[in-house]
């Protein structure tokens, strides 16, 4: 591994190295570049420059810290918003095309992997792409543990991603201003219009963190993780503890419905703990092994997202669904929730900023577990 500026061992540096980049991707969330590649994408370029250039070392304790103990206390911690009837309800339209995007995503990774010659990865990244372009990065790494991917691979994949989703946000952004798709779907309500009819998510609102809420949020999650884990081990199946999380975490969410809605800063620190594990994930990388690696990987990858698109589009086409709700549903797949939002706001599509959140929560609810099916059906 050889010396690096920051032993391995140096907990504290370490950890300062780490929230420093978390800081640093939540900062360029809020720059111009960083809106249009989002700011994980530059989490995991740092992460890997300061290993590559030897500044933190590829390997440390602290490393699975964060994978081991951190991140399954995410996952709850960002499903307490999915109330399932508050979802269905105020997404309408958008919801059922997003149904369709997922099942879109699927078709890809099953088409992609009778396309090109994976080797053993194949089933794993098949799962592991399906859960992340219907679910998010939470969706990924759930999917990666119940399939039991490498380091190796898990960064390979990672990364190839990375490039793919910012060239499916290019797409996104673009396939709107193309005169020609335009034409051929109906024009929808593309103003402020039907921005009273539905109660919007402001993005920009700081949450009213308050203490007794967020320690009880995170106690509720410790607790979940807890009884996953029992109930896997009793089960003999821990290599779902991921997918007993999930439902655990979507049953609270829905059973606790008015209490966990009320409850702020919880969504936040989940997303902190992600942002952490993709400054693991880019330090983790070595870049020659990864150019290596993920070159196949990439082009996989995007064989996904452009039968994501066309399927999608032609099912709008077909279906008399407008094109702004399909490029939000297509969107709240593939890119998530937030940044599917930001594309709506910039658009001028105001009232789709509530469907494209409420299909993003929806999105994590069943990622993990469409991906774990695809890994399975492709073995």
């Amino acid at each position: 591994m050889g010396v690096t500026m920051i032993s391995a061992d140096n907990f504290f540096a370490m950890g300062a190295i780490l929230f420093g980049l978390a800081a640093f991707g939540f900062w360029m969330d809020n720059q111009a570049l960083g809106k249009k590649t989002s700011g994980v994408i530059w989490v995991l370029l740092a992460g890997m420059a300061l290993s590559n250039f030897k500044i933190i070392p590829l390997d440390a304790s602290i490393y699975g810290f964060v994978g081991g103990t951190l991140v399954p206390l995410a996952v709850p911690l960002l499903l307490f918003k999915a109330n399932l009837r508050k979802i269905f309800s105020g997404s309408g339209l958008v919801m059922i095309t997003f149904c369709i995007a997922s099942i879109a995503t699927v078709a890809g990774a099953i088409s992609g992997f009778y396309i090109l010659e994976l080797g053993d990865i194949g089933p794993k990244v098949a799962g592991v792409y399906s859960g992340a372009w219907i679910g998010g990065m939470v969706n990924f790494l759930a999917v990666s543990q119940a399939v039991e991917m490498t380091t190796d691979e898990f960064s390979a994949a990672l990364s190839a991603s990375a490039v793919v989703s910012i060239l499916a946000l290019m797409m996104l952004l673009w396939i709107p201003t193309i005169k020609w798709v335009v034409s051929k779907f109906p024009s929808g309500v593309l103003g402020d219009e039907a921005a009273g009819k539905r109660e919007e998510l402001c993005l920009d609102d700081a949450p009213r963190i308050k203490l007794v809420d967020l320690s009880g949020a995170i106690a509720l999650s410790f607790a979940i993780c807890a009884v996953s884990k029992l109930i896997a081990e009793a089960l003999s199946m821990t290599l779902y503890l991921y997918l007993f999380i999930t439902l655990l975490s979507v049953i609270a969410a829905n059973v606790f419905s008015r209490a966990l809605s009320d409850s702020e800063g919880d969504f936040e620190i989940g997303m902190l703990i992600m942002y952490l594990f993709f400054a693991v994930a880019g330090a983790n990388t070595n870049v020659t092994a990864f150019i290596e690696s993920s070159l196949h990987l990439f082009f996989y990858g995007m064989i996904i997202v452009v039968v994501h698109l066309a399927v999608v589009l032609i099912a709008a086409r077909m279906f008399k669904i407008s094109l702004p709700e399909a490029i939000v549903a297509s969107g709240a797949a593939l890119v998530g929730p937030a940044v599917t939002a930001a594309i709506a706001t910039s658009k001028g599509w105001k009232h789709l900023v509530t469907p494209a959140i409420m299909c993003g929560l929806f999105g994590y609810v069943i990622g993990t577990f469409i991906g774990v099916t695809v890994t399975g059906f492709l073995r």
